[in-house]
């Protein structure tokens, strides 16, 4: 088992999502309370572009083990606001990237 999570893990390194999918797939089907291979299928959806789904599966994750970390991370990730396109700053009005990080950990914005 741990063979196949490492090898799901290195496939999804080299962006092989199909082979890191096949390989978590039959991890959690020999032991479906396997949390790490659940998080490892969410972190292929997200990959996907399926946020939905990537979040359903690391909630199932969590509600296995309420302690794995990767899930919790994921969700967080998940969770956060989308930047706006670069199209819809007025650059007139925009502060430069650097005075917008200043301010932030000033505290300010």
């Amino acid at each position: 088992m741990i063979e196949r999570l490492l090898a799901a893990e290195s496939a999804l390194a080299r962006d092989e999502l199909e082979v890191a999918e096949r390989h978590f797939n039959l991890v959690a089907d020999a032991d479906p309370r396997n949390a790490i291979a659940v998080v490892g299928l969410a972190r292929i959806a997200a990959r996907r572009g399926d946020p939905e789904a990537a979040r359903g599966l690391a909630r199932r994750a969590l509600e296995i083990d309420p302690d794995e970390a990767a899930a919790a991370r994921l969700l967080g990730e998940l969770d956060l606001p989308e930047p706006p396109e670069p199209s819809a700053i007025d650059p007139t009005k925009a502060a430069p990237w650097w005075r917008r990080w200043l301010n932030r950990l000033r505290g300010r914005g």
